[in-house]
């Protein structure tokens, strides 16, 4: 399939009110998720980040060296999520971490409701609500209340934007390139974005008549032109805009859990996806166009090569699948005679697929009368239309009706958060000025409480060099463990129960455990 405007689509009347209400229903389904669910509490770098939007409220600037550790302390910092940080500390200040939980969902329920809508136009019935399905799965591992899901809806509409100018054979709207703007300063995942109008562009090209490529290709480029200053206005401005390349430089992220790459020793959402997308291909005929298929597995690679990129693969990834297995759906099972090729059940399929007029732009050929089977029905279903305000409102007011629940229920408690303070209040007072050696885990929540720790979640902060040798400290190497606690002048450490540390530290001279419980061990020295 191409991006170039469809055949498909032109053969059913449009639907011009509403779509099926599977995007509300989901959208509804992803903010209750996070709005009730404690675990997207579960990362310290949420408190960090909330402790960053304190100190620019504080200081109203925003911070370019870092203010929080005594390892690196002074040391230049792009802080460049600070707008997300922002968000998250005015919903800690107005609802606690209920506030925090609130946002999170608002914000990934807003990306869930644009990506469907999306798919909608060209998916019903249970196809649209399985693809809808495998998108909240694959979103499930990153659902955290961090930046990354705070910048989702810019992401999801700034990706809508190329399909709704790819389907309609135009340029982007200039006026789209400004969500470049707001998604830079929320997170780094704009490259993402900006490389992927690339293919979208290259398509629009070779889709285009030969008197109107030159038109298409200056289109296109002057959106990416738009779309590359946009990002460059942040505070740190051309330094911003390369933040996520070096970033991606690192040798060191795959020391992170998150950067590593996916597992499949245990079944888990990218798995699922997979195996449902080869058993649709293997009984129906999925056709996906060239240029569209790079842009798929160029996210299959690096959901496989880092876990947390599954989230690309969960905004993108339903919009290009909707109208191939819409077409796929609607096409008889494979092994069947096509009544679209004349000898076997491919024959002419291939042969057109095939041809150098429709290598880069094969929009397949309807099929004659297909049955409703999973696409969108050809003629429209008054039972099934709904009014989109009337919609809308329903969805706004069961969020508004479920936050009000969700305020009069306890707080979400944060088991790793609650390990941090219990583990601080056994500490002397004296003890807690003193210089700490962490796990990288535990950073934020120190940050949070008011602690400069040793290293926290912003790898980019501390380097390649820096973290190397941490992760042999942490693995507790006695050399190199006995040095830094010497060099740094250590107080006391804190790592998880499992970590080499805590075996080092329960053997080394001079150290006694002051408090421990199952994800926290604190050591401080004897004397």
């Amino acid at each position: 399939m191409s991006l170039a405007a469809p055949a498909l689509a032109a053969s059913r009347p449009r639907e011009a009110l509403s779509y099926d209400l599977a995007p509300h229903a989901l959208a509804l389904a992803m903010f209750a998720i996070c709005a009730f669910s404690p675990a997207i509490l579960n990362d310290g770098d949420t408190w960090s980040h909330i402790a960053t939007g304190d100190w620019m409220l504080a200081h109203h600037a925003v911070p370019h060296v870092d203010p929080f550790t005594f390892s690196v302390a002074g040391k230049p910092w792009t802080a460049h999520e600070w707008l997300s940080e922002l968000m998250l500390a005015l919903a800690y200040r107005a609802g606690g971490f209920i506030g925090v939980s609130l946002l999170t969902g608002l914000a990934a329920g807003a990306a869930i409701f644009v990506v469907m809508r999306r798919v909608a136009k060209d998916l019903g019935g249970p196809a649209l609500a399985a693809l809808g399905a495998i998108a909240l799965i694959l979103l499930a591992p990153s659902l955290l209340a961090r930046p990354h899901i705070l910048a989702l809806p810019v992401f999801a509409l700034y990706v809508d934007a190329l399909f709704a100018a790819r389907a309609e054979n135009r340029a982007p709207p200039l006026a789209a390139a400004l969500l470049m703007t707001l998604w830079a300063n929320l997170h780094g995942g704009f490259a993402f974005g900006l490389a992927l109008v690339a293919p979208f562009a290259l398509e629009a090209v070779v889709a285009a008549p030969p008197g109107q490529r030159v038109n298409a290709a200056r289109g296109w480029a002057l959106f990416g032109a738009a779309s590359l200053v946009a990002a460059v206005l942040n505070p740190f401005g051309i330094e911003g805009l390369l933040f996520p390349v070096r970033l991606m430089g690192l040798q060191a992220l795959a020391q992170v859990g998150e950067w590593g790459p996916e597992s499949f020793a245990h079944p888990n959402a990218l798995e699922a996806a997979l195996l449902g997308l080869i058993g649709l291909a293997l009984t129906r005929p999925l056709r996906v166009a060239p240029l569209r298929l790079v842009v798929l597995l160029g996210l299959l690679h690096l959901s496989l090569a880092h876990a947390r990129h599954e989230l690309l693969l969960a905004i993108v990834a339903p919009m290009l699948l909707a109208r191939p297995m819409a077409e796929a759906l609607n096409a008889p099972a494979a092994g069947t005679p096509s009544p679209l090729a004349g000898e076997g059940w491919g024959g002419g399929w291939l042969r057109a697929a095939a041809s150098p007029e429709t290598l880069l732009q094969a929009e397949p050929t309807p099929l004659p009368n297909p049955p409703p089977q999973g696409g969108r029905e050809s003629a429209p279903d008054e039972r099934r239309q709904a009014a989109p305000g009337a919609a809308l409102a329903g969805l706004v007011a069961a969020v508004l009706a479920l936050s009000v629940v969700r305020l009069f229920l306890p707080a979400p408690a944060s088991p790793p958060y609650a390990s941090t303070r219990a583990a601080l209040a056994a500490l002397p007072a004296d003890m807690k000025m003193k210089p700490v050696l962490n796990g990288y885990a535990f950073g934020g929540y120190l940050i949070f409480e008011g602690v400069k720790p040793y290293v926290d979640g912003r790898a980019d902060l501390f380097g390649d060099e820096f973290l190397t040798d941490y992760a042999r400290v942490a693995r507790g190497e006695h050399p190199t463990l006995e040095t830094l606690l010497a060099r740094e002048n250590i107080g006391w450490t804190m790592f998880a129960p499992g970590q080499g540390a805590v075996a080092a530290m329960d053997a080394e001279p001079g150290w006694r455990r002051v408090y421990a419980d199952r994800l926290v061990v604190v050591h401080a020295r004897a004397d």
